[in-house]
């Protein structure tokens, strides 16, 4: 019997009812042996995710505010879901212990960490399967970095312990025991880690979608869905935007070249999207999806005679590392290089930075263009098919889009556009629609 890992989020644990479902599509797949849950997410659209209540508690502890009310709300929503799903499961003693060190001065770590925690004690109780605590066997440093090998390791050994097994998703612990969550969304790597850990056939990540479409249905109408694609062409359209996996759980998969499913819990029929670690050239699909974000801050630098001057990029990268600034893009000519940085990364301080480059490069030019969107083309056939770069600039000629930045990755696997904010929106659409028939 092979291994499937399933990772279930914060929309498909969300209640008892979706958690029945959650159940049905675990035993409907007796491969699927390795469980590992969010916290409960929204239920509809005005309610709170258990993490934001634990988040607030914790925020009401420390301006000297009453948090009971609060906290009493998460209690009562994992009581509901215990009555309603006919589990016997007394979380009382876990409400307590939760409450003890909220007033003892608990980390947000922590706090935010018990969502998942008492989730999975749910689940566990629910299926049957035995319930493992991440604490345990998902290792961070002192320093707060994650310990790959050590927790690939520690993780396994456990888990063969286990033939069927329930585990909290989003955090791991410090060599002193104490909580260390990861980013938010962090419950896609531990299914990851999971997976990694048990040497999975396949990972799969359930949630409120049927996989990745080709472009964001907010902008496009009714978009194509993709059936298969590669880790690099996924890792390109994360990074973008496309938010339906976190970016970071994909490496651990892919160094076992575990394929990921992304599934629908609401239509669990639906194959959804697989990521393989192969790239698949289909003959009839020249991209493979198209992803973008707002608010970036393009600073042009020309000097004559720049690709003569030795170091010139490495002082332009010392520069912005002097104020913690990421380049996110750098594309460049033989005499001008385009520094591409994020807004929020900028931080108001825009003018001390480009006279702190001003003064230390002495360009003969310098110009700034802010309120601009990066959109990335991403498609393994890109590379080879002739007049791809054409059709995509034609479309957004026809569309009356000013073209401001241009870079493409070597790999010949994306292009990536430079536009106004105000632009964005058509952009995608002129795209989406000049190769999508």
């Amino acid at each position: 019997m092979g291994i499937k890992v399933a990772k279930f989020g914060g929309s498909s644990v969300a209640d008892a009812i979706q958690l029945t479902k959650t159940k049905e599509i675990i035993e409907a797949d007796k491969e699927r042996r390795y469980v590992v849950v969010s916290a409960p997410g929204k239920r509809y659209t005005e309610d709170n995710k258990i993490t934001d209540l634990l988040y607030l508690c914790k925020t009401h502890i420390d301006h000297n505010l009453p948090y009971e009310q609060v906290f009493q709300v998460i209690c009562d929503r994992y009581m509901a879901m215990v009555i309603n799903l006919g589990i016997n499961l007394d979380l009382m003693v876990e409400f307590d212990e939760i409450k003890k060190n909220l007033q003892e001065g608990a980390s947000a770590d922590y706090i935010a960490s018990r969502g998942e925690y008492l989730n999975a004690k749910i689940t566990a109780s629910v299926l049957g399967y035995d319930f493992v605590d991440t604490a345990d066997f998902v290792l961070f440093d002192e320093k707060g970095r994650f310990l790959a090998e050590e927790t690939n390791r520690v993780l396994g050994e456990e888990l063969k312990k286990h033939e069927r097994a329930v585990l909290p998703g989003f955090y791991g612990s410090y060599p002193n025991g104490k909580i260390k969550t990861f980013s938010r969304g962090g419950s896609d790597i531990t299914g990851a880690i999971v997976a990694r850990a048990v040497k999975a056939d396949v990972y799969e990540n359930w949630t409120d979608v049927s996989g990745f479409l080709m472009a964001d249905p907010r902008i496009v109408s009714n978009p194509k869905p993709i059936s298969k694609i590669s880790y690099k062409e996924l890792r390109e359209l994360s990074y973008m935007g496309a938010s339906v996996l976190h970016e970071d759980a994909i490496y651990p998969a892919r160094i076992e070249n575990i394929p990921i499913n992304i599934r629908n819990t609401n239509i669990p029929t639906d194959p959804g999207t697989m990521i393989n670690a192969e790239v698949t050239v289909e003959k009839d699909r020249i991209i493979t999806g198209i992803a973008g974000s707002k608010d970036f801050t393009v600073i042009a630098i020309y000097k004559n005679m720049m690709s003569q001057e030795i170091g010139f990029i490495r002082r332009i990268s010392g520069i912005l590392e002097d104020y913690d600034i990421a380049i996110e893009h750098l594309p460049s000519g033989i005499d001008t290089v385009s520094v591409v940085i994020a807004n929020k990364n900028l931080d108001g301080r825009l003018g001390e930075v480009l006279d702190d480059l001003k003064k230390k490069l002495n360009p003969d030019s310098l110009d700034v263009f802010e309120d601009m969107a990066l959109i990335a083309t991403v498609g393994a056939g890109m590379s080879r098919r002739p007049g791809v770069s054409a059709k995509l600039f034609t479309a957004l000629a026809e569309a009356g889009v000013n073209i401001r930045m241009i870079d493409q990755g070597s790999s010949e696997m994306n292009i990536i556009i430079g536009v106004e904010n105000k632009d964005f929106n058509t952009s995608i659409k002129a795209i989406y629609n000049a190769f999508i028939s």
